[in-house]
């Protein structure tokens, strides 16, 4: 049992969030006790419901069980209110006839564990739920493992819920600062917004972690940052650019990360994002001419983003094209622009009718 916590513990404090944190203490409760599902529900301060963060094994099916995955746990509930009353885990050997177990039976959960999580305030905040779909007794040793894992889900509840916070204040704040670099140009209005949805489709195309993604999404908002400084006279020059214009365009590169640098929380792959979506997969791009895999891997993810959504929106210097001459002209340049893996995954991603920008 100590090993077992001891293993836990160490998984859940390396996990990039919440969820991930949860599903090893989940997978280990079905797999010691006679539970056949578990989940980790946490309070949602905007809907004050309980939402599901991470589960393992099987899961109750039917409406009912689609809407509480959709909705969350109620507050209203009459399991939510035993637990805000109580600070002890609750063992339910029958739902059926308890009234705190309210609207279990229906879901055909017999026995069920309900264990509390709270923060430090005393406030419940989440709710660690195993079930049997039939009456059963649970044991000691069940109860044992149960009350270890609870007081290690309320450490990691804790820790990772203020991170969650306060990654939710950072994302709100430079998308902010995304969109209002954006509202400069009127041309390019909803750029942000759809490279980065697009930019994550790739990412999770292939196979990024959360924290990736993260980074990927956080650079997709600052990659132009750097035209702040860029004069209007050039930023909405309605032709070509002169050599000196293009050169002075060229810099907003290095000045976007310069001032990215000044926000601490920003890891070092949102930085590569911005310092390289204008890089080449032949050398040829600006302003390191990185060649290759010298290119971080986030960074040539957006570029080929980047590009297609330039190329199919309008722009003070040229019409929108259609998505097929924008895919001509993206395979064209996979192995001298863009990475051709990268090329490939953007095509799989848009094979389906859901993964293309409402723009194209």
């Amino acid at each position: 049992m100590l090993e077992l916590t001891l293993q836990l513990t160490r998984l859940g404090l390396n996990a990039p969030d919440l969820g991930s944190a949860m599903t090893p203490v989940l997978d280990a409760l079905v797999a010691q006790t006679s539970a056949v599902g578990a989940g980790y529900f946490q309070l949602a301060d905007q809907t004050l419901a309980y939402h599901a963060r991470a589960a393992s094994g099987v899961m109750p099916e039917g409406p009912a069980m689609d809407a509480l995955l959709a909705h969350g746990l109620p507050r209203h509930l009459p399991l939510i209110g035993a637990l805000e009353a109580s600070p002890d885990i609750l063992y339910f050997q029958d739902t059926d006839g308890e009234p705190a177990a309210s609207g279990f039976p229906e879901l055909g959960v017999c026995a069920l564990i309900a264990a509390p999580i709270h923060d430090r305030a005393g406030r419940l905040v989440g709710a660690l739920l195993a079930h049997v779909f039939q009456p059963h007794d649970w044991s000691g040793p069940e109860r044992h493992l149960i009350d270890s894992v609870t007081g290690l889900l309320t450490l990691l509840a804790a820790r990772l819920d203020a991170e969650e916070r306060e990654h939710a204040a950072h994302e709100g704040a430079l998308r902010a600062m995304g969109l209002s670099l954006e509202a400069r140009d009127a041309e390019t209005q909803g750029h942000t917004d759809r490279v980065t949805a697009l930019a994550l489709r790739l990412g999770q195309h292939f196979g990024l972690e959360a924290s990736a993604l993260r980074a990927l999404r956080w650079g997709a908002y600052l990659h132009d940052i750097g035209k702040v400084a860029v004069p209007d006279s050039i930023l909405l020059h309605g032709g070509p650019l002169t050599p000196p214009m293009r050169a002075r365009m060229e810099m907003h590169v290095t000045d976007g990360v310069t001032l990215a640098r000044h926000l601490p929380f920003l890891p070092a792959a949102t930085l590569d994002v911005i310092a390289g979506h204008h890089e080449r997969w032949d050398g040829a791009g600006y302003p390191q001419q990185l060649c290759g895999e010298q290119i971080p891997l986030l960074s040539r993810i957006f570029a080929v983003c980047d590009v297609f959504d330039a190329l199919t929106n309008v722009r003070p210097y040229k019409r929108a094209w259609t998505v097929t001459e924008t895919l001509t002209h993206i395979q064209a340049a996979s192995g001298q622009h863009f990475d051709p893996q990268v090329v490939a995954a953007l095509l799989d991603v848009l094979a389906d009718a859901s993964g293309l920008p409402e723009s194209a």
